[in-house]
This record gives structure tokens, C-alpha cells and sequence, in this order.
């Protein structure tokens, strides 16, 4: 799945805005601008996909928090994307209940957009439509299968309940799966009483999830079982720290726990996962985050807590990764947007103005001209990329 154009409205600073992402994205923007807050409508999205929306605003806060300036009456989204090489619209209208923290869903539908060119069927064909006296799910061929209103939680999607309820139709459950499995990343704790620095009991795993701490039972999966992987692993931390290193070990400890350990040539005793930097661990993470089967990914600063001569690794990294999956990046990094090189990631600008956030896609021939003489990072050091 590829999303080609999400329009939100009401969420967070995000009032009114349009965007159209690309294959490999960059975010940039003074803080405050909000360029976390599209990761979050995304990450929202795809709570909202797989079933646990209400409890994701209920631990947001409520409404009030989610909402445009904490007045706003609804939060409406239109995500559009292509699957299956079928482009395919998707929905959703939140509507807060007075001047309360909760909310019901109002509308939602998700349709097959025909090309222009289809005369005969110009009109899309809805897969799922719900209002609020209403909500149906249809087959390829238009037929409607009605769906009890007791059955549909108020404030769940429909398309979070397309399980069991779907009639026969290519679109809807590939699309519900794909939805549920974007992977948005905004903090990833590594302090000394962080999860991933501790043994674990390992499981087939090969998703990182949300807040990261999974990782070591992800990468245990991939790097003893996966062999391009393992290679992959191993010289990006032989390009980032230098040719003592050996490699990774998943060693037994008790209880049928694993813990990691980093093996040196020059040195008789492993570092463990307590043990290892912070960076160190930053880097391992953004590795396997990118070999993820995910549709989308997206980090918040993927910079942090890196040494500058890192920052290449991870951006070929995610160029490789942006061939079957988008990839979208927020950053404040003159040197990551240089380490990009000619890949030229798309980039997009986040401002504030009249207490809004207003993202700006640059592109076109002022930004073609600009690169033939500097690279994004150096006009992101002038000011040049946010003030065109």
C-alpha cells in the first residue's frame, strides 16, 4: 500500500492541510511547528485500522486534546492510496460530543476510485460506508450486506471490524491489514532501566513496535534466521565502528532467556545489551526498524543520540528500505540531509502561522536550481529551504 494524498482536518495544529507524500520523505521545521503531529495522525490512523481508537484517545487526553486549539467539533481525515494497483479512498469523520472529551464516529467509508478514462464506471464503488443510522459493507459488485447498528461501537471503525464481517471482496481485509501495520516510531527510551537492555524470552517477532522496546526480540529473529539480514547488520556496524568489530550474540542466561552481547577481536570479554552505548543502541534500532515488512514507516529525528558519521549508514539505509515501503523522516539535521547525497529525499517544509501548522512540499524548478549549486543541508543551514 502507498499513500498518495492525506488531507486532515481539526487535528492537533494540523487545522487544515494537504499532503502528498513520496516514495523516500523528509520533514524539516523549527520545533513547534508541528511535524510530530503528522506522525501522530498517521499513527492514529492506523489505531484506528485495527481496533483500539477509543482507548487511544481516552489515553490522549480526550478530544480536547486531540482537537484544533481544543475547540475544534470534529476531526476528519481522507486518506488516499494505491493497492493492488487500484487506487483506493478512505474516510473518516470524528465528531466530538459537545464540549466533551468523547466523541462517535459520524461518517466513514472506504471506495475504489475508478480512472478517469473508465467511462462506464466513473463513479466509485463503495466497500464500506457508515453513518451514523447506518453502516454496510458491499461486494465487488455493489451489492450492500447491512451490519447491525448494536454491532458497531460508536467510537470504533468499521473497517477495525472487517474480520468476520466482510462479504466477498478483495479490497477491504488487504486494506484493514495494511493500514493496522504502519509503523510510526517518536521515542525510543534508552536509559538504563529501558526493556531492551534486558534479557528476554525470545519470540518470532519481525515488527518493532511503537515505543521500540521489542527490539531485541525482533532482532533476535531476524539476525539468526534471516542471512542477508545478518550480513546487512554486519557491515553497517563494521562502517560505523570500525573493523574490531566481530558480531552480534543472542547467548542463553536462565530460564530460557536471551540477552545480547557485542563480540570485539581485540577484546576477550562481550559487551551485553546493559552495557553497550546509547548510540550504539539508536543504531541497531533504526536498522532493524528499516528491514521492517511494514507498507510505511516513519521516525521522529532519527538523528538523535548519533555520531555524525553514522548519520550516512542510516540514510542509505533508508534509501534501500524506500524501495518497498514509504519512508518518512522528521529532522532538524543539516549533516543527515547531506548524507543523502543524490538520493534527494522529498522534502517538505512544516511553518506555524495563526496558530496552525502549514506543511509545504517543495519542489519544481526554484528547488531543481538551488540543488545544482548546494545540497539540502546547506540550505537548510541558510534558511533558504524553509523561506521558499
Amino acid at each position: 500500500m502507498k499513500i498518495l494524498r492525506l488531507e486532515i482536518k481539526g487535528f492537533r495544529s494540523l487545522r487544515d492541510v494537504v499532503w502528498e507524500p513520496a516514495d523516500l520523505n523528509v520533514v524539516i521545521g523549527p520545533n513547534g511547528t508541528g511535524k510530530s503531529n503528522l506522525l501522530r495522525m498517521l499513527q492514529m490512523i492506523s489505531i484506528a485500522a485495527k481496533g483500539g481508537l477509543g482507548k487511544y484517545v481516552q489515553s490522549s487526553g480526550g478530544m480536547e486534546t486531540l482537537v484544533w486549539d481544543g475547540t475544534s467539533k470534529e476531526i476528519e481525515f481522507i486518506l488516499k492510496t494505491e493497492l493492488m494497483r487500484e487506487s483506493l479512498t478512505y474516510s473518516v469523520n470524528m465528531t466530538r460530543l459537545g464540549k466533551k472529551s468523547t466523541y462517535y464516529i459520524t461518517f466513514e467509508e472506504l471506495a475504489k476510485c475508478f480512472p478517469v478514462e473508465r467511462k462506464n464506471r466513473s463513479k466509485p464503488l463503495r466497500l464500506l460506508y457508515r453513518t451514523e443510522n447506518e453502516a454496510s459493507f458491499f461486494d465487488e459488485k455493489g451489492k450492500d450486506y447491512v451490519v447491525q447498528e448494536e454491532s458497531v461501537p460508536e467510537d470504533e471503525t468499521l473497517l477495525s471490524m472487517s474480520g468476520g464481517l466482510v462479504p466477498h471482496n478483495h479490497y477491504v481485509r488487504p486494506f484493514q491489514r495494511q493500514l493496522s501495520n504502519l509503523c510510526i516510531y517518536h521515542d525510543f527510551h534508552v536509559d538504563s532501566e529501558a526493556k531492551i537492555r534486558q534479557s528476554i524470552v525470545p519470540r518470532p517477532e519481525e515488527i518493532v513496535e511503537a515505543d521500540g522496546q521489542n527490539l531485541m526480540s525482533v532482532l533476535h529473529t531476524l539476525y539468526t534466521g534471516n542471512r542477508e539480514f545478518k550480513k546487512d547488520i554486519n557491515d553497517a556496524m563494521l562502517a560505523a565502528f570500525g573493523n574490531d568489530f566481530e558480531n552480534l550474540d543472542f547467548s542463553p542466561v536462565a530460564d530460557r532467556r536471551i540477552e545480547l552481547r557485542v563480540f570485539w577481536k581485540t577484546r576477550k570479554r562481550p559487551d551485553s545489551a546493559a552495557d553497550i552505548s546509547d548510540g550504539m543502541l539508536r543504531f541497531l534500532f533504526l536498522l532493524t526498524v528499516f528491514a521492517s515488512p511494514s507498507p510505511l514507516i516513519a521516525i521522529d529525528e532519527p538523528e538523535t543520540g548519533l555520531h555524525p558519521s553514522m548519520l550516512p549508514i542510516v540514510a542509505e539505509y533508508a534509501v534501500e528500505a524506500s524501495q518497498r515501503a514509504q519512508i518518512i523522516l522528521t529532522t532538524h539535521s543539516p549533516e543527515f540531509l547531506d548524507a543523502f547525497g543524490e538520493s534527494k529525499p522529498a522534502t517538505t517544509v512544516a511553518t506555524w502561522s495563526d496558530g496552525q501548522t502549514l506543511l509545504k512540499k517543495l519542489e519544481g524548478e526554484a528547488l531543481e536550481y538551488w540543488l545544482k549549486e548546494y545540497s539540502l543541508g546547506s540550505m537548510f543551514r541558510s534558511g533558504e529551504l524553509e523561506s521558499m
